[in-house]
């Protein structure tokens, strides 16, 4: 039987840290202390930055802020004003974070989108720490290298369900001047491709349903467990520019460059964060399903193993018959075919074209002249290869197998990683229209994920690795 799912609320989680404040002297608080050193995961140009921005030393330290935001993130609270009530009535969370007074909202906002940089390097110093942890827990998991990428829905009115019903509702006053004219499809043409307060939210398609949202890439090993963040804004296509699309306010284009053309910049950042850092097997949807990915996996990321479902877009042209040299052979005759070069177009995979031997120049086409041809077409059988398509076909391990269905279960940690960040950490409540204050959050929820990794095996329990929240509340019950 199927266990009821109790949601946490904000009230509730309090209510247990309070009690643990009263009967069990901070016992998380300890635990944060005792295993959590925030001054060594601060880079020092942190310190320098957060000192020369006023050019004298601040009331309150770096860490007090530090400390106070993932806490923030740890319960799941989505606004500062949350935070800092906490903190006003909590002496022992107070004395914890260290301040010496009290910040106020707007002094947490301009915290976050002064110094997401560095969030950032905090972030890859935990993802280090952690990774022998992951490897000590489950050392086959840990090899496993998972991709995913998501949408952080900023406060905007374009998200708002009124505002899409307002503009349905003028779909439908069109449609009553335009018989032929179906306003549940038209309605979309009337949305504007990004958010008016916030324009890097753009328009996308994510879980189900038209949003405005910043696109972020997420990648987890095989345990869940969070190992890259990549928020795709200016900077990010500053230094990448080949995942600029011509069109990126497309949200069916967007979506395509999160995924695919979005890979290797991602992956090839990671690894020079991380050089140390080796894995050999990848999990993706179909969406990765090219011959120039499976390349760059193989040779440039050195992986042997890649769990990628077929597309179908890219196996409608597929012929099995092959002579001894890889070249395709008229299935009828075994004559080989004819190869008209180089083919491809944006967006395609480079290929060769070959096409049936007894088929003509007619023209800009051809005709097929066989007596006995081996298709409909009047073109003739036309095949492609492809320069990298053995890894494609032979990704180190075989697919439609038992093998293959249980490695590929594991691919949907990704998206429970990405659930636990916006659900129990509180990003799909954030109020806020700043895309660096959403950056500074999503790396922080990183952060947070990381540290619970570090408690659980603090307190010798390490099945609650994937999540942070039990190991609040079995402190806080403790």
């Amino acid at each position: 039987m199927r266990e009821k799912c109790v949601q946490i609320s904000f009230f509730n989680t309090y209510s247990d840290i309070n009690d643990s404040m009263e009967s069990n002297k901070s016992e998380l608080v300890r635990l944060l202390e005792e295993y959590v050193d925030i001054e060594a995961l601060i880079p020092f140009d942190f310190y320098r930055a957060y000192d020369r921005r006023t050019g004298r030393k601040r009331i309150n330290p770096l860490e007090s802020f530090i400390r106070a935001f993932i806490i923030q993130r740890l319960l799941g609270m989505k606004e500062n004003k949350q935070l800092l009530t906490l903190l006003t009535f909590s002496p022992e969370l107070r004395d914890y974070c260290g301040f010496i007074k009290l910040p106020d909202e707007p002094q947490l906002s301009r915290f976050k989108k002064d110094f997401c940089v560095y969030i950032k390097r905090m972030f890859d110093s935990l993802v280090d720490i952690t990774e022998p942890i992951c490897r000590e827990i489950d050392p086959k998991k840990a090899d496993y290298l998972i991709f995913d990428t998501t949408g952080i829905e900023p406060y905007v009115k374009e998200n708002n369900p009124k505002f899409f019903n307002a503009k349905l509702n003028s779909a439908k006053k069109l449609s009553k001047k335009t018989p032929d004219f179906d306003p549940y499809k038209g309605v979309y043409g009337l949305l504007p491709d990004e958010a008016e307060a916030s324009p890097s939210a753009k328009q996308q398609y994510i879980n189900g349903h038209f949003c405005y949202a910043f696109k972020a890439a997420v990648v987890t090993n095989g345990l869940g467990i969070i190992r890259d963040i990549s928020f795709f804004d200016d900077d990010f296509k500053g230094a990448h520019p080949e995942v600029i699309s011509p069109k990126t306010d497309n949200p069916e284009k967007d979506k395509e460059i999160g995924d695919n053309v979005a890979l290797k910049p991602v992956l090839s950042d990671f690894f020079k964060a991380h050089k140390v850092f080796h894995y050999s097997t990848f999990l993706g949807d179909s969406a990765f399903d090219s011959y120039e990915t499976y390349a760059v996996l193989k040779n440039e990321f050195h992986f042997s193993r890649a769990c990628i479902p077929l597309n179908s877009r890219n196996t409608g042209s597929a012929h099995g018959d092959f002579n001894e040299f890889g070249n395709p052979v008229c299935p009828k005759t075994g004559e080989q075919f004819i190869c008209l070069g180089r083919s491809g177009g944006k967006n395609r995979s480079e290929r060769m074209k070959w096409v049936c031997p007894g088929s003509e120049a007619n023209g800009t086409t051809r005709r097929c002249t066989c007596d006995t041809p081996c298709t409909a077409s009047t073109y003739g059988r036309c095949v492609y290869t492809y320069p990298e398509k053995n890894f494609r076909q032979c990704p180190g391990i075989a697919r439609n197998t038992e093998h293959w269905d249980n490695l590929y279960r594991h691919r949907t940690l990704a998206e429970r990683t990405i659930n636990l960040f916006k659900e129990a950490f509180g990003l799909n409540y954030l109020k806020t229209q700043s895309a660096v204050s959403a950056k500074f959050d999503l790396y922080l929820a990183g952060c947070t994920q990381l540290i619970g990794v570090i408690l659980a095996e603090a307190i010798n329990r390490s099945s609650l690795f994937r999540s942070v929240r039990k190991i609040v509340k079995l402190v806080s019950c403790a």
